[in-house]
């Protein structure tokens, strides 16, 4: 079963779910705005990917910081993420603890997904 991670008002995840939609791709949804997130989820994305690809910088969340809050390092960043979950890029897929995807892009979801 696969976990996608984000807030359901984002265009880019509503695209990302109609997408699995059409192709059958069973997911459970885990909002962000609702349900957060911790410490320990994004620490285990970090053992996979670094905090630069992790947050969403062309997001209004991230053009809203100041440049003082603006992170600098892997814990910064979690701070971040930790405090604001919509600077996460998004869409976040995850399966069985690992990221399998990350944004959406049609072509990319249709390698990863083997549709």
């Amino acid at each position: 079963m696969y976990t996608v991670y984000a807030i359901p008002n984002c265009e880019t995840v509503k695209k990302a779910r109609v997408w699995l939609g059409e192709h059958n791709i069973t997911y459970q949804f885990h909002d962000y705005k609702k349900q957060g997130i911790d410490r320990k989820t994004i620490e285990h994305w970090l053992t996979q990917k670094p905090w630069e690809e992790l947050v969403n910088r062309a997001g209004t969340t991230w053009k809203k910081l100041p440049d003082t809050d603006k992170p600098t390092d892997a814990e910064s960043a979690i701070a971040l993420m930790l405090e604001k979950p919509s600077v996460i890029r998004r869409p976040l897929i995850e399966q069985n603890g690992q990221l399998v995807a990350l944004g959406f892009k049609a072509d990319q979801y249709a390698e990863t997904f083997t549709v």
